[in-house]
């Protein structure tokens, strides 16, 4: 019986969790821990992009992103698509870049909802295992 109702637990949270969906408005964290930015993920052509679409420090809402290349250079940090062309891989989306807007640097990227309300991550150069991880948390 202990096996029926924890099989039965186990079917249900991973049925919530694989209902919940990546796009949506999300909370990005500095080093510190403190919410820097709001990210907007959505779809385009079935892709999943990103985009800022709140700056929390009063003193960077008009920050341009200097240290990026090309079509980035200059543009504000405010409205700009930081994360693009992720395809959908089983329970993650991946094959995609994001721009780190403070240095200007692109990496490959993947994420993942590790909770309905928790989405990892992954920014590599080369291979993944050579990367940095965050959990960006979604808006209430």
């Amino acid at each position: 019986m202990k096996k029926l109702l924890f099989t039965l637990l186990f079917v249900v949270i991973s049925i919530s969790i694989n209902a919940q969906t990546i796009f949506g408005k999300w909370n990005s964290k500095n080093d510190d821990g403190n919410v820097d930015s709001v990210l907007e993920i959505y779809k385009k052509d079935g892709k999943a992009y990103a985009k800022v679409v709140e700056i929390m420090n009063p003193a960077r809402k008009k920050a341009l992103c200097v240290d990026c290349e090309g079509e980035y250079k200059d543009k504000p940090i405010l409205g700009l698509n930081i994360l693009s062309g992720l395809k959908k891989d089983g329970d993650e989306w991946s094959d995609g870049q994001i721009i780190d807007p403070r240095n200007g640097k692109v990496y490959k990227c993947y994420i993942k909802l590790v909770k309905p309300n928790k989405l990892k991550l992954r920014g590599f150069i080369g291979l993944s295992v050579f990367g940095k991880t965050n959990y960006w948390e979604r808006v209430k």
